[in-house]
């Protein structure tokens, strides 16, 4: 009987030895943990917890907990990497193993060091190695009770900057106006109906206002946030009753104002739509360039966010500090802009103005205009409705769009016709009376020209008289396909070389397919559509030996040739002539009014726009001209609407005053 029990003691022993040997080691079960744990898989690492884990940590928080910080905080590239351990790492009921945890985030890359405390517990399949597992595993600092905030800080807007740093789009500190409902006593109608005329806004947005849910009569509720045009105002209002004025920190401002409306733009809260396509750097609540220059520039003004990662015990995760937009520095003259502005502001139309010899963009105006202003402040209630009804479009930009350019072509087909040796800069073309067609096959149309004093035409007088038929034979002799290959050397058809967006200017919708819209697009009829902006490039080969510059908006551009050679050498001097003779002589269609202060070269246009079945249309006056003397501006200018106010000659009447210093 000893010698049975005895052997049965051995083969217990055995079997309780074989058990422990068949158990996972707390080490591979750490690496089985941080293998789910790489992977991202939340359940199967709730798998591996202890009892007083699970206690404190049910499945469904564990996983939620996870995905909500990882994903909150754009944690990405997460590496879970387990240490060596020591030799007498595992020890009999308890073990601590090193590992160690790095990711990227938004707001930089993480790592820390921790150790895994492993416990033996007894399960269904006997004694495991299970995790005592805490929240300081997803972030060394994150502790039980707390949980990670996410804070965003937005990056100080760069500025636009016009020639000498002054600002066209800037940052300034601004006043709200608030309204405390208990302060405001009997008073309070008279009070909301002085703000709202001192702050010419609707009477109902301040009542709309107080009456939130939320107000309380100890509530300050924000009524308006001030420009700096608005300073008188907060004097009128500071001593009303319930009135509290307090900072509003920082808010866009473009001092020009309606000057500059087009040019600049406006910014805005970001759409859904914008909120989609722009990733990483926005949020929902996010402000960004919606026209103009805030648009064109957006990228390089947005700058880069702040971002904080914190426990809600304030101890820091990570941190990337804020980083300001770029300022942007244009070449635009504000002096310029302004006149140019004050010369068109009762009209519709725009003004382009360049320097000829290197492209640099000095003015770009466009009336009607509105104050951009007014989307970061609020609109005036009458101006709102003028706007909104206007069917002039004052939110549309007129220098960027294509209109029927008129005679103003005329020294483009004359380059075209120069290079194709259809015409020569001296040889006459024999015209006789006021109407002309080729041949009885146009029927009952014909193209006419101003007068007939001249019979025999060149170049030069052609210019100076703006002779249509001159220039329709011009086209005719060039060919259709010569002629169209001519105006796309001139940039037509193409996409002009700008940051700023421009329409394309093009020829006809369906090619010069008949003679008569060949002989009528030679002088600025026909379908021909062109941008003030590309018009006023085009002349830019006339000052530069026939390289036409492509236009620039950066101070930091170089000098860019757009098209070489679209004007031949040897008529180059014969258009300036004839350029200047447009001007100079009293022939010309410029020569009045005269103004003895300048010296200057140009050609105008009107383009008649009828509907058909009309016999008569508007009108679109044009008046391109560039400085003979400093040869440092070019002006092209563009106003509907002038039948009734001589044509183009309202349009020169408007723009010389431009080149007076």
């Amino acid at each position: 009987m000893k010698k049975t029990a005895a052997t049965a003691g051995i083969i217990v022993l055995i079997g309780g030895l074989s058990a422990c040997s068949n158990r996972e080691s707390a080490e591979d079960k750490m690496q089985d943990f941080t293998d789910a744990w790489n992977n991202q898989n939340f359940e199967e690492m709730y798998g591996y917890l202890s009892s007083d884990a699970r206690e404190q940590i049910d499945e469904e928080t564990f996983i939620s907990r996870h995905e909500t910080i990882y994903e909150d905080t754009n944690a990405e590239e997460l590496n879970i990497q387990t240490g060596e351990a020591g030799e007498d790492a595992e020890g009999e009921e308890e073990t601590a193993l090193p590992f160690s945890v790095s990711m990227t985030t938004s707001a930089g890359d993480v790592s820390f060091e921790q150790e895994a405390s492993w416990v033996l517990e007894e399960t269904e399949d006997g004694e495991e190695w299970q995790l005592d597992w805490s929240p300081s595993y997803i972030f060394d600092e994150l502790g039980w009770e707390e949980t990670v905030n996410v804070e965003r800080t937005e990056p100080a807007r760069g500025e636009i900057l016009a020639e000498g740093g002054d600002p066209l789009a800037t940052n300034v500190e601004t006043t709200r106006v608030s309204l405390v409902p208990g302060s405001m006593g009997e008073e309070r109608d008279d009070t909301i109906s002085t703000i709202a005329d001192e702050l010419d806004m609707p009477e109902e947005d301040i009542t709309g206002a107080l009456d939130q849910d939320w107000v309380s009569d100890e509530s300050s509720v924000p009524v308006k946030t001030l420009s700096p045009d608005d300073e008188e105002a907060a004097s009128a209002v500071e001593d009303l009753p319930g009135v509290q004025l307090s900072e509003a920190g920082n808010q866009r401002y473009y001092p020009e104002q309606e000057a500059a409306a087009h040019l600049t733009g406006y910014i805005g809260n970001i759409s859904g739509e914008e909120f989609e396509e722009r990733e990483g750097t926005y949020t929902q609540s996010s402000q960004i360039g919606k026209a103009g220059l805030e648009y064109v520039y957006e990228d390089r003004l947005r700058g880069e966010p702040g971002i904080l990662i914190s426990t809600s015990e304030d101890d820091v995760i990570a941190e990337e500090e804020a980083v300001a937009g770029e300022d942007v520095q244009t070449t635009i003259d504000t002096s310029l802009q302004e006149r140019a502005y004050e010369q068109i502001e009762e009209d519709v139309g725009a003004v382009v103005a360049l320097n000829p010899k290197n492209g640099d963009t000095r003015a770009l105006v466009s009336a009607p205009s509105y104050n951009p202003n007014n989307y970061i402040y609020g609109w005036p209630e009458e101006e709102l409705n003028e706007f909104n009804d206007s069917e002039n479009r004052p939110r549309a930009a007129k220098f960027n769009s294509t209109y029927a350019p008129g005679s103003t072509v005329k020294p483009i087909t004359a380059s075209i016709g120069l290079s194709n040796e259809a015409i020569t800069p001296d040889e006459e073309m024999t015209i006789e009376g006021l109407e002309w067609q080729p041949d009885s096959s146009w029927g009952g149309y014909s193209v006419t020209r101003v007068d007939d004093e001249l019979s025999e035409v060149n170049l030069r007088e052609a210019l100076i008289t703006s002779d249509n038929i001159y220039f329709a034979r011009t086209a005719l002799d060039t060919g259709e396909e010569d002629f169209i290959t001519g105006l796309e050397d001139f940039g037509f058809n193409q996409e002009v070389p700008y940051d700023f967006p421009i329409g394309e200017s093009t020829i006809a919708s369906d090619g010069l397919d008949s003679e008569v819209l060949l002989a009528d697009t030679g002088y600025g009829q026909g379908q021909m559509q062109m941008s003030p902006v590309h018009l006023a490039s085009a002349f830019t080969a006339f000052t530069n030996e026939g390289d036409m510059l492509a236009p620039q908006l950066l101070a930091s551009s170089d000098r860019e040739v757009w098209e070489e050679n679209v004007v031949p050498e040897s008529g180059i001097s014969t258009i300036q002539e004839g350029l200047e003779g447009v001007v100079e002589d009293d022939r010309g269609s410029a020569y009045e009014p005269v103004n003895e202060n300048i010296s200057i070269s140009g050609k105008t246009g009107t383009a008649e726009l009828k509907q058909a079945g009309e016999e008569e249309g508007t009108e679109n006056g044009w008046f391109v001209a560039y400085d003979n003397e400093e040869e440092d501006l070019l002006i092209a200018s563009m106003i509907q609407n002038v039948e009734d106010r001589g044509g183009s000659e309202y349009v020169v009447e408007q723009t010389k005053p431009l080149f007076e210093e």
